[in-house]
């Protein structure tokens, strides 16, 4: 019989020491991650782990990423979400037609963490393990832009604000000034993070990873006063355990009831498993 894991990060601020005295400050992203573990834990998931705010540092992280590869064998499942700030660094080692040319970052208690890290560690496990990667987080580079073309209709109806300007405090984008400032910083050090590493898009992993995000890599993700909006929206199809679709089948129904301006992302690699992607959602 199949087993599963899964780990749940929710953070709601970070350290503003270690990032230039910005603390990050967010309100709905650790109830995420616990509304998050009650589904696993509904699901059958016994194997979880939650890690909230000052808990969910780079270390701890890897350390619950490298138990998971440890314990999971072929067949196996994995759900891993995130709730938190996102935000970009330049991409030194994507294709050369990437658009952006910006990878995405997750906004832990101590650092950014590249999305090839992530990715990484996802190659440590065994061929045939399914991973369920749930990410609610703004990946946002170009996020400026973004936010010259929302009307303010679309901002009230996402960010309950028509000020472009308090658009970055009601959604989870890290702001556009911090990044830079903490990419200049911490250049040497992301850069040879990336140098060590192939890109996502190069990833030859034997699990396969199928990843549905709160946007587009261009959007942004709106905070909420109970759930982030994209989990809120999860939730709410998901229906206690109501919904009977594939993955597939899931993300059209989330993406259904969000707004133009934030558009869910699916995106699986590694080994093909379609019997997987056809599978209901949180099956072990």
């Amino acid at each position: 019989m199949a087993q599963g894991m899964s780990i749940h990060i929710g953070l709601n601020k970070v350290d503003p020491t270690k990032y230039n005295g910005w603390d990050g400050k967010l309100i709905a992203c650790e109830n995420d991650a616990q509304d998050m573990d009650q589904l696993a834990k509904n699901s059958g998931i016994e194997d979880r782990v939650t890690l909230l705010t000052a808990q969910a540092t780079v270390d701890n992280v890897t350390a619950e990423l490298r138990k998971a590869a440890r314990t999971l064998t072929p067949g196996d499942f994995l759900l891993f979400t995130y709730s938190g700030h996102g935000g970009q660094v330049p991409d030194l080692n994507g294709p050369e037609d990437e658009s952006d040319r910006l990878d995405e970052t997750m906004c832990f208690f101590d650092r950014e963490y590249i999305d090839d890290e992530l990715y990484r560690e996802f190659e440590g496990f065994a061929e045939g393990v399914r991973i369920f990667c749930l990410l609610d987080c703004c990946h946002s580079g170009s996020g400026i832009r973004v936010r010259e073309i929302l009307t303010p209709e679309a901002m009230e109806e996402q960010f309950q604000t028509t000020d472009p300007d308090q658009v970055e405090v009601t959604s989870r984008l890290m702001p556009l000034d911090k990044q830079d400032e903490l990419y200049q910083r911490d250049k040497e050090f992301f850069d040879s993070i990336q140098r060590k590493l192939n890109a996502k898009d190069n990833r030859e992993l034997g699990a396969t990873a199928l990843l549905i995000s709160a946007c587009q890599d261009n959007q942004l993700a709106a905070d909420g006063l109970r759930n982030g909006l994209f989990t809120a929206t999860l939730l709410d199809v998901w229906n206690g355990g109501g919904f009977t679709g594939g993955y597939k089948a899931f993300h059209r129904e989330i993406l259904k009831r969000m707004p133009a301006t934030q558009s869910p992302n699916l995106f699986v690699t590694g080994r093909t498993n379609n019997r997987f992607i056809r599978q209901r959602p949180f099956t072990v």
